[in-house]
């Protein structure tokens, strides 16, 4: 069969009433999160072993930068359109809560399972073939940190239900609460120094970024100019709490040059997406025309189909690669942000391609979910994403050894087995 042939089939396919735009947008968002993060590590081999030194730590001069590759809310609000116009055709289907979330959740848990296993054995045999703890934990942690998303964004999907009942009632004011209770955390937290208090921002930020694709859905941004008030009004105050407050120009998360804008997310993360999310509406129209193309649309089905695999393999594909560089002793020696690092970064990135592409090939069958999905009681749901939400959460934030040496291969493989016996039991219970 031709690619012509192909895209045919995938345009035929296609339900007249899915937004393309919707699609492009999640696709584009989650490669430009894949390439940043490859750009963004910085890591690199001399005499002493393996090191990360993160290039925004180095050139202060890319921070800027971030306000265009940090596109992390773009998902949050594509998620907030999909999973709203997903939760209201199964509600007036008569599906159930539970069953809902599990069948949500479940093409995004399912590519993690062996992502989870992957790393549970590498951590055991890293030692016994030669690989040192220093390439373990900058590999590990580098390869894993991708999976704070999936913490967050679970526990968004099973708040859907209470938030769409939110948007409902209040509409734009929900997202204006949103908004405002994210700087009084702000406010709270840095004014006294405390940083567990930032971290409520975690369901605030993203769970009113999610809300924005409930005003997308419903057509609320489309009205009059509010497109252009939301780009100008969010991009003036965002600038305005950079320049003049303590907030860092990098909106992804470096030490030393400001507040944090990432950890735990703050209320200029939420304007940036804001201001993203207002030209991506005034962009509408040309995106959708670019759907329109037989080519564009096939690639993006065919890239979304894969998608999570892409994302949730992209950094261990590059830990794999620096564990080859130092059997082997070829590659990754150039410092970040020297001209010999800049001179090798477009080949660099091709073996990156090369190698997710290959690990996606291999992996990608874990996105494939069966015709048949289980009737499952909500509290087994809610109990997975919540287990999976806080083992994956321990596994972003201290990767797989912490500063003492102790290898914390226990946890991925207890959260494998626990993605393994839930899904088990599902089947054999509930089918």
């Amino acid at each position: 069969m031709s690619r012509h042939q192909i895209a045919g089939d995938v345009l035929q396919d296609t339900p007249a009433g899915r937004d393309r735009v919707i699609d492009l947008m999640r696709v584009g968002a989650i490669l430009c999160v894949v390439v940043g993060h490859w750009l963004m590590q910085g890591v690199y081999i001399d005499d002493d072993g393996p090191h990360r030194q993160g290039l925004l730590g180095l050139a202060p001069w890319t921070h800027p930068l971030t306000w265009l590759l940090q596109v992390m809310p773009i998902f949050f609000l594509v998620g907030g359109f999909s999973n709203a116009l997903s939760w209201r055709r199964a509600a007036s289907d008569g599906t159930t809560y539970g069953t809902w979330l599990y069948r949500r959740t479940r093409r995004l848990t399912s590519p993690l399972l062996p992502l989870l296993v992957f790393w549970s054995v590498v951590a055991s045999v890293a030692g016994p073939i030669g690989l040192d703890r220093d390439w373990l934990r900058i590999a590990g942690k580098a390869s894993l940190v991708p999976t704070w998303f999936l913490a967050v964004y679970l526990l968004v999907v099973a708040l859907v239900p209470f938030t769409v009942w939110f948007w409902d009632r209040f509409g734009l004011a929900s997202i204006v609460a949103g908004l405002m209770m994210a700087g009084v955390v702000d406010v709270v937290s840095l004014g006294a120094d405390h940083r567990l208090v930032g971290v409520v921002n975690v369901v605030i930020v993203w769970a009113t970024m999610h809300q924005v694709g409930y005003a997308w859905l419903d057509g609320a941004l489309h009205r009059g100019n509010r497109r252009w008030w939301l780009v100008l009004g969010s991009f003036t105050v965002l600038v305005a709490l950079v320049w003049l407050g303590p907030y860092g120009v990098s909106m992804v998360g470096v030490d030393g040059f400001g507040v944090d804008n990432t950890n735990p997310p703050k209320v200029t993360l939420l304007l940036l997406g804001l201001w993203q999310a207002g030209i991506a509406l005034l962009l509408e129209r040309r995106l959708r025309a670019l759907t329109a193309r037989r080519r564009i649309w096939s690639i993006t089905v065919l890239v979304e189909s894969r998608l999570m695999t892409v994302y949730l393999w992209h950094l261990t594909a590059l830990g794999i690669l620096l564990g080859l560089s130092m059997w082997t002793g070829i590659g990754l020696h150039a410092v970040p942000d020297t001209a010999d690092w800049w001179l090798a970064l477009p080949w660099w990135l091709l073996v990156l391609v090369a190698a997710t592409g290959l690990i996606t090939w291999l992996m990608g069958r874990y996105e494939l979910l069966p015709a048949s999905q289980p009737t499952v009681p909500a509290v087994v749901s809610l109990t997975e994403v919540l287990l999976i939400s806080t083992a994956i959460a321990a596994l972003a934030r201290y990767g797989l050894v912490l500063p003492g040496g102790h290898v914390l291969w226990y946890v991925p493989l207890a959260a494998a087995l626990l993605l393994i016996g839930v899904a088990r039991t599902s089947t054999r219970r509930w089918l």
